[in-house]
């Protein structure tokens, strides 16, 4: 048996569930540490509703995925990095 602990119950006054759901997003992009993704891997293989809220979660990731699939025109690009770029030297 494996000595896995699961996300804590009470995390900053969240239930596991709770923070489970506040990163999950996190989980499906691979933004976790792999200790985090363990603990998340181990708790939705014990809670069907997290479970489920990661499957549909990531189905509509994917269905965004694949409807995205257009590129910006590169003048349009261009303007975004500009901007963003005043704005990060304005901060």
């Amino acid at each position: 048996m494996n000595n896995i602990q699961p996300i804590p119950h009470d995390t900053a006054g969240e239930s596991e569930c709770e923070h489970a759901l506040k990163h999950l997003y996190e989980y499906l992009d691979s933004e976790m540490t792999p200790e985090d993704e363990t603990r998340m891997r181990a708790h939705v293989a014990h809670c069907s509703p997290c479970l489920a809220e990661l499957s549909v979660e990531d189905l509509v990731k994917q269905l965004v995925r694949r409807s995205c699939s257009e590129r910006a025109p590169d003048t349009l690009r261009v303007r975004i990095h500009e901007q963003l770029t005043v704005m990060t030297v304005v901060e």
